[in-house]
Parts: structure tokens; sequence; C-alpha cells
């Protein structure tokens, strides 16, 4: 596949330099049709009987496998969810915390992960990193360790500046369980979640999938509770409502994902191409190069796939409002005074010049 079939794959990359991924990704042409075309059956066919059960549980098996193989993990380790805020949920209400527990995290955190840690009866420790180069990050973190420590929670892309944590270095350090909030990550670099307990999925961001799509995988999910039980959870129960959980992570999928939005997952991973990591890599530098000639850039050199900067104005709402309307898609980052920009694959030279221009423009 070439770069400029890889582009024509996206509609809306004909009239938009669709800079947001890190929040929603593009749709390709497949996915929408995949996920037309199951839909069109179930208009049909209806939403019953054996056929309709089979193909449902073939399409979360290969959805599964194919999450499985983007982690490098056996699927029988991967559960199935609607969002790595999902993920978050299931890990930290299965590891029955308390008040005497204590997870490290950063201040660099989304709230899909800092929500479940507020709620999972830990205290919550957080390692001041955001003003730190990504190279003082190791320190700043392995300081907020002690002896009461039971999980290190952490982003392997933050999604604020784009910084990648030393989360392999720091579960080797410390042999402490991690869990990795991989929403900036799966899709945009190379992952292998192999070295961490716990690694949730966002498939709506860099994997282009349907919204509401995801995943966890667990790396011994016989030694995590079962605390958000669904029909999909148990191979077998009893009328008191004690159960049989499902072997594997399958008994923490947390419950229905609509068919087209698995068969549109599946076309979505199934159309990337090869490079993409490479090529996405190589044109998030060029956007930090370029940027940082008129702009004071958060972002450091070698880090994830999202280029932060500060674009020297007061109203950043305005000015992303007047950017779309240009044909521009960016992301203002809350209570910071940045603009994010998600690189991916499909990012071309011109969606550069398309930026500048529109931050320029009056």
């Amino acid at each position: 596949m070439t770069f400029e079939e890889a582009r024509a794959a996206f509609p809306v990359l004909g009239h938009q330099a669709y800079l947001n991924a890190g929040s929603m990704g593009p749709l390709a042409r497949a996915t929408h049709d995949a996920m037309a075309a199951q839909s069109e059956r179930e208009l049909a066919e209806g939403r019953s009987g054996p056929g309709f059960i089979e193909e449902m549980q073939n399409l979360r098996q290969a959805a599964r496998e194919r999450l499985a193989e983007l982690l490098r993990v056996p699927a029988e380790h991967l559960s199935l969810t609607s969002s790595t805020t999902d993920g978050c949920n299931i890990v930290l209400s299965g590891l029955d915390l308390g008040p005497e527990d204590e997870i490290v995290t950063t201040d660099e955190e989304h709230f899909g992960l800092l929500g479940p840690l507020h709620v999972s009866g830990a205290r919550v420790v957080v390692a001041r990193t955001r003003d730190r180069p990504a190279d003082e990050s190791f320190d700043a973190i392995l300081g907020c360790v002690t002896p009461r420590t039971r999980l290190l929670a952490l982003s392997h892309i933050s999604w604020l500046t784009g910084k990648l944590p030393p989360i392999r270095e720091l579960k080797d350090e410390t042999a402490l369980p991690v869990l990795v909030d991989g929403a900036q990550s799966v899709g945009a670099i190379e992952v292998d979640a192999r070295p961490f307990d716990f690694y949730t999925v966002s498939a709506q961001k860099w994997l282009c999938g349907p919204d509401g799509t995801g995943g966890l995988c667990v790396l011994d999910p016989e030694r995590l509770r079962v605390a958000m039980p669904s029909y999909f959870a148990q191979a077998a129960y009893e009328v008191d409502g004690s159960f049989t959980a499902k072997p594997g992570a399958a008994r923490f999928d947390p419950g229905w994902l609509p068919p087209a939005s698995l068969a549109g997952l599946l076309a979505a991973i199934d159309a990337a191409p090869a490079w993409r990591f490479e090529r996405a890599a190589e044109i998030a530098e060029r956007c930090r190069k370029r940027l940082s000639e008129r702009y004071a850039v958060v972002t450091e050199p070698g880090q994830g796939t999202l280029v932060t900067f500060s674009p020297g104005k007061e109203d950043l709402d305005a000015l992303v409002a007047r950017m779309y309307d240009d044909g521009v898609v960016v992301r203002r980052l809350p209570g910071t005074g940045w603009l994010r920009v998600s690189c991916g694959y499909w990012t071309s030279d011109e969606d550069l010049e398309r930026l500048l221009a529109a931050l320029e423009a009056e």
C-alpha cells in the first residue's frame, strides 16, 4: 500500500487536515462499509437466531485475536471493552485495594485513569512529571514509591505532552504491578504489552475503529477478581448468582459490543499499512520541528505521535474553532494554554502546511 492509497482510504482527508486522532481517529471507507453491511444484514434478517448468535460470537473472537496480536499477547489474555476507562475500572475494582494501600501515578494522566484511581479505595500518590524533561520522569516516579505502594498506574504516552514515560524501566526496578493506559499508544507506536500486568486499549483513537470499542490485556487473569460481572463473564451460573467464570480474560468482558462495531473494528485493524509506525514517527518529528520554529513546543524529540505547543494566544477556543472552519482539526488541552496536534501515518506535509497557515491567519 502506498502513502497515497492509505490517505485515500479516509474520505475526511480530502477536505480537512485531520490532526486529532488523539481524541477520535479518522474513519476509513472500509470501516464504514463493514459496519453498514453488518447493520444491513441485521435490518433484513433480524438480530436473533442461531446464525446471528454464531456470527456475533465469531466477530467477538476475531476482534479479541486481532487486538491481542497488536499487543503481542495470547488472545486468552485479552478482554473486549468499550474504552480504556472500562479497562481501568475493571482492574481497579478487582484489586480490592484499601486505604492503607498506595497507587503511584503522575500529573499527566487522563481522567479515564484518574477517575477509577480516585474511587479505588487506595491512596493516590501523584508524581510531578508534567514540567520535567522525559529523562527525569523515572526518578520523579520512583521517588514516590514506598513499601505501601501496590500499583503503578501510568500512560504509555502522555495525552498532554506526548511524553513516553519509562514504564518498562519502572516495572523492572520496582517489580510492582503496572496498569498502563494505552489510549495514545496502541495504533500509534509499536506496542508489546507482555511485560505489564494490565494494558488498556482505546480503539476509536489511533486504530481508527468505531466508537465504543477497546480492550484490556490481563497478564494473569486468575489473579484478578471479577468485580464487575456481565453475562459474557460467566461459563455457567446458579439461581443465587454464583457463577463459574469463563477461562482467561474473557471473564472480564463488560458486556455487549454491537456486531457492526466489531465488524468495523476488524476492518480498521486490517486496513492499516505495515509501515504505519515509522511513518507516524517521522511526520510527528517534522511537525515538532516546524512548530518549534515559531512557537514554544512542549513535546521533546523522540516521544510519541502527539505534538503539544503553546500558540501564545489567550482565546484558544476561538482559535480552535477558526482553525476548524479553515479545515484544520486540532485539540485544545483544557487548563494548560496548549494545543495538541496528532500525527498519524496518514498525515501529509501538506497537512502541516495547512496547520501553520491556519495558526497564522487572522
